[in-house]
């Protein structure tokens, strides 16, 4: 299955892009100031068709800039920088420039290509431009080809440019591994400073910046949240008879449970011991009745075992909306208060009271 990339990744993927492309601004405004000067060297020396067809460079450059300008399209920036490029250093070694020299120049041509692309297109374009220099290093008789190389220049040419080539692609290859590994090494650290070890789930910091952003949208845009408030009742007499690693595996496959309850909108976590919270966004209060009052009843028939041994595991839960409270902190007392007046009346319950689906009606607040 392939690997899909992750946010952060994206992220990173999107800020490299954004510095390429800044990058290529800047490049081609260079490339631009270079082609000006050496056109204008190579007119009053005399080669006016050079310096013509170093100027007509320009315009297709500007036009890459112009286009980018436009669409801010990056994808395209960059393959009209390589096309661009790449035809102006096969003019260069098809033409030889002033004095043979233009072949010098493809030097500048690897570490852009591998910059600007993967290594697997940078390899093919690469490879693709060394046809070109053999065809014409080959074949001096071809049309539009004007120059001609010793042996001895063709031998140093593509040597210097091979050991170039596979210096530039090992640089590249080690840059982005050492990049991923930081990314995926970020994005460890950012996964564990939110998560819950042992459940899987969001921790304590975690649901508070969720709770935040839920209730800045609720003052935004008034879209009602509610929040249920779990605890496990008599855990620690579960610890107790049974040992800290079935205490852990309930833990454990209580979370796994709630999972399966909860929508797929809706946010569990791990508030602190046994507790647990869950934020339910664009939810009512006798909609998280009803989503609480399923979880329970789940719980209340879910076999949990451990070692062959049965662990007698309910849940008691309390529950409260945003429009049954003023700010985050009062939501947080209601739901623990009546987290506690279920626990009072006898554990295994939600409060507010609702009736329980075992008893095959719908759930509805208590009078």
């Amino acid at each position: 299955m392939p690997h899909s990339p992750s946010s952060g990744q994206l992220a990173a993927g999107e800020r490299e892009d954004g510095q390429v492309s800044r990058l290529l601004t800047w490049l081609s405004a260079t490339a631009i100031v270079f082609l000006i000067g050496i056109g204008t060297k190579a007119w009053f020396a005399g080669h006016l068709t050079h310096a013509w067809v170093l100027w007509s460079f320009i315009g297709l450059i500007a036009l890459n800039m112009l286009y980018f300008a436009s669409t801010g399209n990056r994808a395209r920036q960059k393959a009209g920088m390589i096309v661009i490029v790449g035809l102006l250093f096969t003019y260069l070694i098809a033409s030889g420039g002033e004095s043979n020299t233009g072949p010098l120049w493809f030097y500048v041509f690897p570490p852009l290509l591998f910059y600007l692309t993967d290594l697997k297109t940078g390899t093919a374009v690469l490879l693709f431009c060394y046809l070109i220099a053999v065809v014409v290093f080959q074949f001096p008789g071809l049309p539009l080809v004007s120059a001609e190389y010793s042996m001895d220049f063709k031998i140093r040419f593509f040597a210097a440019l091979t050991f170039e080539s596979i210096f530039c692609f090992v640089l590249e290859a080690s840059r982005l591994k050492a990049r991923n590994e930081l990314l995926i090494l970020a994005e460890t650290h950012e996964h564990a400073a939110r998560t819950d070890d042992l459940t899987g789930l969001a921790n304590r910091r975690e649901m508070q910046n969720r709770l935040s952003m839920e209730f800045s949208r609720y003052q935004r845009s008034g879209h009602h949240f509610s929040i249920a408030l779990i605890d496990l009742d008599l855990f620690k007499q579960i610890n107790d008879r049974f040992g800290h690693d079935a205490g852990d595996h309930v833990l454990r496959e209580f979370a796994e449970l709630m999972r399966t309850v909860i929508r797929q909108a809706d946010v569990a976590a791990r508030w602190g011991g046994e507790e647990f919270l869950v934020l339910l966004p664009d939810t009512s209060l006798l909609q998280a009745l009803t989503l609480a009052e399923r979880l329970r009843s789940q719980v209340a028939r879910h076999p949990f075992r451990f070692r062959d041994q049965a662990l007698p595991v309910t849940i008691s839960a309390g529950v409260c909306s945003i429009a049954k409270a003023r700010s985050l902190d009062d939501l947080l007392k209601q739901a623990d208060l009546n987290l506690y007046n279920a626990k009072e009346a006898g554990r295994n319950q939600i409060a507010p009271r609702v009736r329980s689906q075992e008893s095959g009606t719908s759930a509805s607040l208590s009078p």
